[in-house]
């Protein structure tokens, strides 16, 4: 449930940063990262691993079935919205895990073997988190900054409007420095001995972020793209380290 209210709160933070892009012509659901489809199979795998699971009720994992075949049916055609693309790989991956669960947890049904159908509603239940944290994003903070270079990298740097992405800057700097003043502790908590190269990273991709909106009010058109490109390069460097 917790996992389901955090996507929800990332979906009301879409909502709050839209005015940021008010010059920019952009559908919402292109820069959430969610998909609706594993969304609604927690409204399945929650009564599954919750309540029939540690009771044993086979009765119920049985019952259980006709949804989670629509639903694996709705996960299987969904399409990642444009933000999550870079995750395709990873996404088509854990797919194929959870289809051959699902398939494994109809054959135990179908075989009353209580023992494998009770595995396989765990396994169900282990692939389905492991969906979720192929799209779930590392932390806010570097959620809401993807959210604004997606725009500038995907819908104004490739007809370079330079003039455009430059009104975003004031806005991706901020959010730049609240990555910057992620708590450590809780940075430490997550890498390990990685935060300390998180953390440089992160102050390198503030620093490149001020000098794209530099380099904007200039002239030079081949510095621009240079800055523009650094900057995206910065940013996957730096969410690489929560894969």
């Amino acid at each position: 449930m917790k996992k389901l209210l955090s996507l929800v709160c990332l979906i009301a933070a879409v909502s709050a940063s839209q005015n940021s892009f008010s010059q920019v012509k952009v559908d919402s659901a292109e820069i959430t990262a969610s998909v609706p489809a594993l969304n609604d199979f927690h409204e399945i795998i929650y009564p599954i691993w919750h309540t029939a699971y540690p009771a044993k009720d086979i009765n119920a994992l049985k019952s259980f079935i006709p949804q989670i075949k629509k639903s694996m049916a709705a996960i299987n055609e969904a399409v990642l919205p444009g933000i999550l693309k870079d995750k395709e790989a990873d996404w088509k991956k854990q797919l194929n895990e959870l289809n051959v669960t699902a398939e494994n947890y109809y054959a135990a049904a179908a075989k009353n073997d209580d023992d494998a159908l009770l595995d396989a509603a765990e396994k169900l239940h282990h692939d389905f988190e492991m969906m979720v944290r192929v799209i779930r994003p590392a932390i806010q903070e570097l959620y809401e900054y993807h959210q604004t270079l997606y725009i500038i990298y995907h819908k104004l740097y490739p007809e370079k409007k330079y003039d455009e992405i430059a009104a975003l800057m004031d806005g991706l700097i901020q959010k730049a420095s609240a990555i910057v003043k992620y708590p450590q502790d809780k940075l430490k908590k997550r890498l390990g001995d990685n935060a300390s190269q998180f953390d440089l990273a992160a102050k390198e991709l503030y620093t490149a972020t001020v000098s794209l909106k530099e380099t904007l009010n200039g002239n030079d058109v081949k510095k621009k793209d240079e800055a523009v490109q650094r900057v995206h390069t910065m940013y996957q460097d730096l969410e690489a380290f929560f894969r």
